[in-house]
């Protein structure tokens, strides 16, 4: 008797957990996108789409009106909204078995803002430069939907695994986008309407991992990588990274440790920051390398909180100041600015240490950025000499590439783009292309082909596209040169032949020393710019002057131009640079030019029979100043396609 009574009392468990199951199961589910504070696009038929139990009757209710449906045998469902002005905030119910209640929802356009690192910026990364601008954010009518920056090969997913709508509002203003912010600032400002952004972003990945399987169909290579890497188990097996082992780090191993207060420095050589050590006698090390220096601080800074700037180091970094940690990056790209507590300076000689490990090419401290420590209205300059000794050599390793699954043909598309499409949108803010440059005359294929795509996906063939043309980047060159970079660039000066889209010509905005250049105000305005020309068909001059075709006329070649507004100049009032030309062998040099209305005509002295014409040729070319009379400067350009 007691047996059977146990046994009864296990069955009847076993099926309330398998009621609880389908319960949870049963219950109405929204995607991760459609949340509280949500920005749905006004003036559209809105689809609003879930999950529950199959044959399941949903009920959504908005506005006054009732919206019913029954889910299939998938357990899908959708309902779709009429068009909607801009304005709210408007509640939501949606109603099934269980009963979920949307606030603060907002009808004005949404923009899908999307690429690699430039794009991922935060405005957190640039709060320096953008302080007053932090600080002064008070705008709810714009949100962000910072979509989880995750990966999947083995084909599209339903849905995200987090994300929420955040409002630009004080610090919550840090984590948007600072390109896509000053975009959906300038367009609020322009047409007082709510802005939604949906960044959906990843640095250091290639094109091709944000375009869906659709999009492949002209690439076999690709398509058949694709259909390889649905095995996601044999990828990682495939794509072991290979471990080496390390010799250890004396200044870590040693005690006391290099950075300690007590330890008694011997066998330092002197060295300055900023600065690369295989630049100041330390060829062939990669490994790790300590810094250290004694800098004598006011009374003033005593027991204060200060901020440390060390610019940028190739490649990680650890600070230690009198003893303490007080910051550390894994990697060379981010700018170094470390919050230092109160109560770990003092009056007099204060110990800074670095510890920097490269693993290859030069490593040390990029020059031309900030390297000083302030607090109030005190600030110390870090650069000058400095003591260094190598922690750590390592041997030399053959270069070995283990793919990341992230940078693999649809693995963003598949897990970050999937899950929104059917979500309205009124344009697309695209900012890529550093990691194709090695690839530029397939870039000229596969801009388009991203287009096409993702407009399919979304159901419209017009949907505004709007792109960032890559900005100067790496050492100048004083002689005309070849340049990846600017095939880059042609790429995507190239893709213009497809309708409605715009390019924003970004090649005055670069920095020499960083692939992520400070100034994204300009660059979010001038999307704005275009967004106005191209989604809104504002009848304003949004793009810089354009080449359009070349006329040889015996010793000199004139260029014609689009997009010249009310006419061509400088940015600086000088005579045009950054022109070159060539005759039939393509040696090119430097040439004089004259504006002559829209038009610019070329020559050399050292060219008697020209057939070719560059501008602004080069990774990072050097002073182009080729505008129209609106301020918005000439794309780079070549002849000799």
């Amino acid at each position: 008797m007691h047996c059977k009574s146990t046994y009864m009392k296990q069955l009847m468990i076993i099926l309330l957990c398998c009621c609880s199951v389908y319960m949870a199961t049963a219950q109405v589910k929204l995607p991760r996108l459609v949340r509280d504070s949500m920005i749905l696009q006004r003036d559209e038929k809105i689809k609003l789409w879930g999950w529950a139990a199959p044959s399941e009757k949903v009920k959504v209710h908005f506005r006054n009106a009732d919206y019913k449906t029954t889910t299939g045998a998938d357990g899908r469902w959708a309902v779709y909204l009429p068009p909607t002005p801009a304005g709210g905030p408007y509640s939501m119910t949606i109603s099934g078995s269980n009963k979920i209640v949307l606030q603060d929802i907002l009808f004005g356009d949404v923009w899908f803002c999307s690429g690699q690192s430039n794009m991922v910026h935060e405005m957190n990364i640039h709060d320096v430069t953008y302080r007053r601008d932090i600080l002064a954010a008070n705008d709810p009518d714009i949100r962000q939907f910072l979509v989880p920056p995750v990966n999947e090969l083995a084909g599209p997913q339903a849905d995200l695994p987090g994300g929420s709508w955040q409002p630009a509002v004080g610090e919550q203003v840090r984590p948007f986008s600072a390109v896509a912010y000053f975009f959906a600032k300038s367009i609020h400002d322009t047409y007082h309407i709510p802005v939604g952004i949906i960044n959906a972003s990843i640095g250091g990945t290639p094109i091709e991992a944000w375009m869906s399987e659709d999009g492949f169909k002209d690439f076999p290579a690709q398509a058949a990588l694709i259909r390889q890497n649905k095995d996601t188990a044999g990828f990682r097996r495939q794509h072991i990274p290979v471990m080496t082992v390390l010799p250890a780090d004396a200044g870590l191993t040693q005690l006391p440790r290099w950075y300690d207060t007590t330890y008694l420095p011997k066998g330092w050589r002197q060295i300055n920051i900023p600065g690369y050590w295989e630049d100041q006698g330390a060829k062939d090390l990669n490994g790790v390398v300590w810094y250290r220096r004694e800098i004598t601080l006011p009374a003033s800074m005593e027991g204060k909180p200060a901020q440390v700037f060390l610019g940028r180091i190739v490649d990680a970094d650890e600070l230690y100041i009198n003893g303490k940690l007080a910051g550390r990056t894994f990697y060379q790209y981010p700018q170094r600015r470390y919050q230092v507590p109160a109560g770990l300076l003092k009056t007099g000689r204060n110990l800074f240490v670095v510890r920097v490990t490269n693993t290859a090419g030069k490593g040390g401290f990029v020059p031309d950025k900030p390297y000083c420590i302030f607090s109030g209205t005190d600030t110390i300059d870090l650069k000058g000499y400095w003591q260094y000794k190598a922690g750590a050599v390592y041997p030399p390793v053959a270069p070995h590439y283990t793919p990341l699954s992230q940078n693999q043909p649809t693995a963003l598309y598949n897990a970050m783009v999937a899950p929104l499409i059917g979500y309205p949108i009124k344009g697309i803010c695209w900012y890529q292309g550093e990691s194709n440059t090695d690839r530029a005359d397939q870039y000229k294929k596969l801009l388009p082909a991203l287009i096409r795509d993702w407009r399919s996906k979304w159901g419209k063939d017009s949907l505004p596209f709007l792109y960032v043309q890559l900005p100067g980047f790496m050492d100048y060159n004083y002689l005309p040169v070849e340049s990846n970079w600017a095939r880059l660039r042609e790429a995507q000066l190239q893709s213009l032949s497809i309708p409605r889209t715009a390019m924003v010509v970004a090649i005055d905005l670069g920095e020499w020393n960083d692939i992520h250049p400070d100034d994204k105000k300009s660059v979010g305005g001038r999307l704005a710019l275009a967004a106005r020309g191209v989604a809104y068909r504002e009848p304003v001059i949004y793009s810089g002057p354009l080449y359009h075709a070349a006329t040889i006329e015996g010793n000199k070649i004139t260029i014609s131009f689009t997009q010249t507004g009310s006419g061509l100049t400088t940015t600086d009032g000088d005579a045009l640079s950054a022109f070159e030309i060539a005759g039939a062998d393509k040696k090119f040099v430097w040439a004089q030019t004259s504006i002559s209305g829209n038009q610019v005509t070329v020559w050399s002295d050292a060219v008697s029979a020209p057939l070719y014409v560059r501008y602004a040729w080069s990774d990072n070319p050097l002073q182009p100043n080729l505008c129209n009379q609106e301020g918005l400067p000439a794309s780079p350009f070549r002849t000799d396609w």
